[in-house]
């Protein structure tokens, strides 16, 4: 005789399995939209074009750094204050927050020791300001994640994660090519294709947990397309 109530609420977990599945299958197109645009723009920021064709300076590198580590040093903290915001319904966001605020608070040290290494002053790196990308990213950084329960974050983390995971050691290996650059004059990016390649790890895990509805994963595709022209305006506007 089959239990009929057993087999409904087996029918009931899969279909829910399913549409969870469904869900997070539909929300990681969405990102994979955004990130080809990224891409895309990447492909025209002039400093990156440059580093493509071999005509890079060790100027641009210096430059780079040197705009990098403004928007950097913020990292840790808007992370923290999101963790703040998350209520305990949320707390399993709110705990790999804080997991990532801690991973990511001594990361402007790296590019700090790099800078050095080729060439710059501590001083002046520390006397630097962000440029007009950096600011337009950090602001709207910290102002989401003072938002209740700021979901949507998660697609920052998409994007910035990515780029550390997906490009990052690709460009050290490239200035290391024609620049000559040793690996303690890059490690800042060579770093973080390991160390990012595990936060979007943990980072996917949440993705396809099944604590994402809708409303969340549009939050979340909003906010990586904002955070993807953002962080593409803070190269193309270097010094500025």
């Amino acid at each position: 005789m089959t239990d009929t109530s057993t087999s409904t609420t087996t029918a009931a977990t899969s279909a829910a399995d399913a549409d969870a599945a469904a869900g997070a299958d539909t929300l990681a197109d969405r990102l994979a939209e955004v990130w080809i645009e990224l891409e895309e723009r990447l492909a025209h920021v002039p400093v990156l074009r440059r580093l493509a064709d071999g005509t890079v300076t060790i100027d641009d590198y210096q430059r780079l750094l040197f705009n990098l580590r403004q928007q950097v040093v913020d990292g840790s903290p808007w992370i923290s204050r999101a963790a703040s915001n998350f209520d305990i319904d949320h707390f399993e966001l709110r705990s790999a927050a804080i997991r990532h605020a801690e991973e990511e608070h001594r990361d402007f040290l790296m590019i700090e020791r790099d800078y050095v290494a080729i060439g710059g002053t501590l001083d002046e790196l520390r006397r630097g300001r962000k440029n007009v990308g950096s600011e337009a990213l950090s602001g709207y950084m910290f102002t989401y994640a003072d938002r209740p329960n700021p979901v949507g974050l998660l697609g920052a983390m998409f994007i910035i994660e990515g780029l550390g995971a997906k490009r990052a050691a690709g460009w050290a290996s490239r200035f290391q090519e024609v620049l000559g650059l040793a690996d303690n004059q890059v490690h800042f990016m060579q770093y973080h294709q390991q160390a990012d390649s595990e936060h979007t790890g943990d980072l996917e895990a949440i993705l396809i947990s099944g604590i994402i509805d809708d409303t969340a994963a549009d939050e979340i595709v909003r906010c990586a397309e904002v955070v993807a022209r953002l962080y593409a305006l803070q190269l193309e506007e270097l010094d500025r």
